[in-house]
């Protein structure tokens, strides 16, 4: 299953390696599709890949983090 979503790191995460952890504790491909980093915000369109038990996993790791998570709705990102 692929899954498209724009996660929103606020100020105090812009610095911590997230998607790091993320690729070593869950079985789920992560392909970044589009991103804006600065000192104050990081946004990130990204492209999961994997079981879908997983990736819900992989979100609510995110969301519990403080990373503001969104489904990406139309397929613009190809």
């Amino acid at each position: 299953m692929k899954k498209r979503i724009y996660m929103t790191y606020p100020t105090e995460l812009v610095k911590e390696p997230l998607l790091y952890q993320a690729n070593r504790q869950f079985k789920v491909v992560t392909n970044i599709r589009q991103a804006t980093v600065s000192d104050k915000v990081g946004i990130v369109a990204l492209e999961l890949d994997g079981e879908p038990d997983e990736i819900e996993r992989l979100i609510k790791f995110f969301s519990d983090k403080g990373v503001k998570v969104e489904p990406i709705e139309l397929d613009i990102i190809e």
